[in-house]
């Protein structure tokens, strides 16, 4: 059973944006932090952004910082990852999760299937 689905991925040149949609299947989907990692080749998975329950709380991984904002919309059960000023070494898979807690892929039950992101200098 499929309870995330990520999309919005593509291939973008160095300083071009993209938005990534995790779509949950998931109910009560406002019970679940939510969670964007990645993974590029070759290197383990990469925690990037985390929301609260609510949407009240985000953090970041300090080299995404002021690029990437996460978000959720609670009433589509679905999240966001909007990233601007985009860099070569933001190059992987992108993953959505959703679980309890925030900086540890152990924090999280549930997993999407991934979407590539590839930026090109």
């Amino acid at each position: 059973q499929v309870h995330l689905v990520e999309s919005g991925g593509g291939s973008v040149q160095a300083g071009g944006s993209l938005r990534l949609s995790c779509a949950a299947s998931l109910r009560p989907f406002s019970t679940y932090a939510m969670g964007w990692f990645r993974q590029a080749p070759g290197k383990e998975r990469e925690f990037v952004a985390a929301i609260s329950r609510s949407g009240d709380s985000s953090y970041y991984v300090d080299s995404v910082k002021g690029r990437f904002t996460i978000s959720r919309d609670n009433a589509k059960n679905t999240a966001y990852l909007q990233m601007n000023s985009l860099k070569p070494e933001d190059t992987a898979i992108y993953y959505c999760a959703a679980g309890l807690g925030y900086y540890t892929p152990s924090d999280y039950d549930f997993w999407g299937q991934g979407t590539q992101v590839t930026v090109s200098s």
